[in-house]
């Protein structure tokens, strides 16, 4: 296979551009080492959470945000870009393997969910089976548990809402025994796929219907299936005669799982590919531009001659950049210059876990084609782009924005490569190097 675009890294950025890709017809190959972020993440769209306080419209917080840090990645990708990029998240993930379950929200609007020890979290784009959670208008919640289940605690999530919100939301906790058909240890991923089982939902539901009151809205942790949540979902708001909605556990995240396996099954039905267990070794190429990408997999090294290359790598948490034992950053699949490390001497981390840290908003800089630059500030490559937390400029972590730059810079590397087609006259003319074993 020759692949028009290889995309490195297979986490929200990477399959947001893949998919987009090989929906437009081009060939895609998506190398990952291994499952990706989304599994961990909670499943949310956090586009912009928080800027000098808490946001509420993160659209107009993202123009602001650009506008006063250019070296942001928002100010390379603009609100428009974020905006469009949410819109086609809704609509693929609502075509996708497990509708109806559909994503809701919208980027000029936060809304407030519980994360999984309390802590009310501003999204913008989230599962309809969390949005009952939204805590912006108040009212009372019991937060219901499994017995045994060690990924979940109910009495401190529903203490720490009551103290987030002022006593606005009235939370209280409790516990039931976990489906009978289990089989073994209340787990996250066991309980969602007991879940799923003929017949699992409605027994559930019989048995919330006498937890609670009328007037209390029901949170379960995130396990209503992997398959079907939409259906699980919709029985259990039936049999309890109330909303239902949940909140993200610790991981494995369960939505996360969704999204990952919505976002890899439309990549595949686009003719799309994703290959597990590979990382990026090297390039091939003269100039500026890229010929081929080398690739360890398990049989060895494979080379790959393509015309387009997308790395979304991420950044040192991913191990997408890497700092060595002599505090040396660096980028370990193509070798691009690291921007933002602090000079020897200076202080890279802080003394406060939550603070601002130097070595934080490190990344690759990028032209707002997505182009990598060097150190002098020149475009690096023609043919390479970068998404997604491999970018320099942003704290994703504090201003819980990962989620929507991974979207719209996956999304947006996507619609630059298919402008570029485009404006090739013959793309059979194209020069493209010949397949190396």
């Amino acid at each position: 296979m020759r692949p028009d675009v290889v995309v490195v890294g297979g986490g929200m950025s990477g399959l947001a551009a893949g998919v987009a890709l090989a929906e437009a017809g081009m060939s895609v190959l998506v190398l990952a080492k291994g499952a990706g972020s989304l599994q961990l993440a909670p499943g949310t769209i956090d586009l912009l959470g928080y800027g000098d306080g808490r946001v509420t419209d993160p659209l107009s917080a993202i123009a602001a945000l650009a506008e006063r840090d250019p070296g942001h990645p928002y100010a390379l990708l603009g609100a428009d870009a974020v905006a469009d990029a949410a819109r086609w998240l809704s609509a693929r993930v609502t075509d996708g393997p497990l509708a109806p379950y559909r994503y809701v929200g919208n980027p000029e609007q936060n809304l407030l969910l519980p994360t999984a020890i309390g802590v009310p979290r501003p999204s913008a784009l989230v599962p309809e089976t969390m949005a009952a959670g939204d805590l912006r208008q108040g009212g009372r919640i019991v937060v219901v548990g499994f017995r045994g289940m060690k990924d979940f605690h109910p009495a401190l999530i529903a203490d720490n809402l009551t103290r987030a919100t002022g006593g606005a939301v009235s939370a209280r906790a409790t516990q039931i025994d976990p489906p009978a058909a289990l089989g073994g240890e209340p787990g996250t991923l066991r309980l969602a796929r007991s879940l799923g089982r003929p017949g699992a939902a409605q027994a559930l539901a019989t048995r919330l219907a006498s937890v609670g009151q009328d007037d209390e809205v029901l949170a379960l942790p995130a396990v209503l299936s992997i398959g079907d949540p939409h259906g699980v979902w919709e029985t259990l708001q039936r049999g309890a005669g109330r909303p239902v909605f949940e909140i993200p556990t610790l991981p494995p995240s369960v939505p996360g799982l969704r999204l990952f396996d919505t976002l890899r099954t439309l990549l595949r039905r686009a003719g799309g590919r994703l290959v597990t267990g590979s990382y990026v070794v090297g390039t091939k190429g003269s100039g500026d531009r890229v010929d081929a990408v080398r690739v360890h997999v398990s049989g060895g090294e494979r080379t790959y001659p393509t015309r387009w290359v997308v790395l979304a790598t991420g950044g040192v948490a991913s191990g997408g950049l890497e700092l060595d034992a002599d505090w040396r950053m660096r980028e370990t699949a193509l070798g691009l210059d690291v921007a933002g490390v602090p000079a020897p001497g200076e202080p890279r981390f802080s003394s406060r876990y939550l603070d601002a840290h130097p070595l934080g908003p490190v990344g690759i800089r990028a032209d707002r084609e997505l182009r990598p630059l060097g150190a002098d500030g020149a475009r690096r490559w023609e043919n390479v782009l970068v998404v997604g937390a491999a970018l320099a400029g942003a704290e994703a972590w504090r201003e819980k924005s990962g989620e929507g730059i991974a979207l719209t810079s996956g999304h947006r590397a996507a619609q630059l490569i298919l402008g570029a087609e485009r404006d090739v006259p013959d793309r059979a003319a194209v020069p493209v190097a010949e397949p190396i074993s």
